[in-house]
């Protein structure tokens, strides 16, 4: 995670990570019926399967980048940044998995090279004003996978040279319109059109395929039946469940309301828009929202259409507390409506006084979200989590 993310996200947090249980797990089971141990299994089948999904994706877009490679056109770029956008669907979703030291963003997780922004475009490829920048364009950088995670955030955060965006930029170029997205022409990849084109389409291969491998670690730690990750969250009982509270927290006022959508709207810059390149960003708020309403009412709609359902933190907190959990449960719901009514481009939502109907868009889905973090607190509170920390907890 990088040092702006963490400072607004200490500023958003609470104190020191501690953990009070006044309500045993045994307690918690028989108030309303509804296992902490079967809320754990439900979430990490959920997980399981959200990645599993996300893998999918990047497969899919595997594949297309491979095509378009193989073939520079206008049809073959097209199809390459659809997959890229249904896949990112998909991944945004599990971002709530995230902010508690799991397989994602412990020391070890891919997270860093996923998922990283903002990017400094000149770092991988040439931009205007700087025709030769870039691993891109330097013949000494060999491209392979070992060197691109070696490379992400090196020498400065805003280094990314692998990852959601770092694809991105590839496919769809500087955004450098004020109504739609990067126009990226399929010829800086075709030989004789573009300098490098050649290391171009090495480097857009390169990255997806490590896009790939970084899903598929995701999955096999959340695999069922297997001595990992998994395992070990599903016996962690009430410390699980603390942590999955801290996830929701985390994601929705330090990370969502906060990094991805205040910073924006308190500088009217483009350059603090996430999925910058591709006009994406309004997207990824609704996944990010979803995500966290997944997790709580313990349900996924899969890509494919069929969905899971099972025991949920919402059964737990009702057995303690009804009206708190029809009341985040309301809040939540809210904060999904409002992010599906943000409208694309974001860049443009951000901009004007704090009358224009963007930014009132904006301000409504923020406030949501920062209420349903507060809610979140008051959840865990009474199934007997106290004195959350929404930072790096341990």
């Amino acid at each position: 995670m990088n040092q702006r993310r963490h400072l607004l996200q200490t500023a958003a947090g609470c104190v020191a990570s501690a953990l009070a249980a006044p309500w045993p797990l045994a307690a918690l089971a028989q108030a309303g019926g509804v296992s902490p141990d079967a809320v754990l299994r439900q979430y990490g089948a959920l997980v399981h399967a959200a990645y599993g999904d996300s893998l999918a994706g990047g497969q899919t877009l595997q594949t297309a980048v491979q095509a378009f490679v193989a073939a520079p056109a206008a049809d073959t770029l097209a199809a390459a940044r659809r997959a890229w956008l249904a896949a990112r669907d998909a991944y945004g979703q599990t971002e709530a998995f995230r902010f508690y030291g799991g397989p994602i963003d412990d020391d070890k997780g891919p997270e860093g090279r996923l998922n990283s922004w903002p990017l400094d475009e000149a770092y991988i490829d040439a931009v205007q004003g700087k025709p030769n920048a870039g691993l891109v364009n330097d013949p000494r950088i060999v491209i392979s996978k070992a060197n691109l995670a070696r490379l992400n955030e090196k020498g400065g955060e805003e280094n990314i040279a692998a990852g959601w965006h770092a694809i991105e930029f590839l496919l769809w170029g500087q955004d450098q319109s004020e109504t739609g997205p990067g126009a990226r022409s399929f010829e800086d990849f075709v030989d004789g059109k573009a300098p490098n084109a050649a290391r171009r389409r090495q480097y857009l291969a390169v990255v997806s395929e490590l896009l790939v491998d970084d899903l598929r670690y995701l999955v096999v730690a959340w695999a069922p039946g297997a001595r990992n990750y998994r395992a070990r969250f599903e016996a962690g009982g009430l410390e699980s469940l603390r942590k999955m509270i801290v996830g929701l927290g985390s994601l929705s006022r330090g990370e969502l309301a906060g990094e991805r959508m205040e910073v924006a709207l308190n500088t009217q810059d483009q350059e603090d828009e996430h999925s910058c390149f591709s006009d994406n960003t309004h997207r990824d708020i609704v996944a990010n929202a979803l995500g966290i309403e997944n997790v709580w009412l313990g349900r996924l709609k899969r890509v494919d259409g069929s969905e899971l359902q099972g025991p949920s933190l919402r059964d737990l907190v009702a057995a303690r507390d009804a009206t708190l959990a029809a009341r985040a449960t309301q809040q939540m719901a809210a904060s999904v409506a409002a992010a599906r009514a943000i409208q694309a481009p974001f860049d443009r939502e951000i901009i004007g006084g704090k009358d224009a109907p963007g930014r009132q868009r904006m301000q409504k889905t923020i406030d949501s979200l920062v209420q349903q973090s507060k809610d979140l607190v008051d959840a865990a509170a009474a199934i007997g989590i106290t004195r959350l920390s929404l930072v790096n907890p341990k």
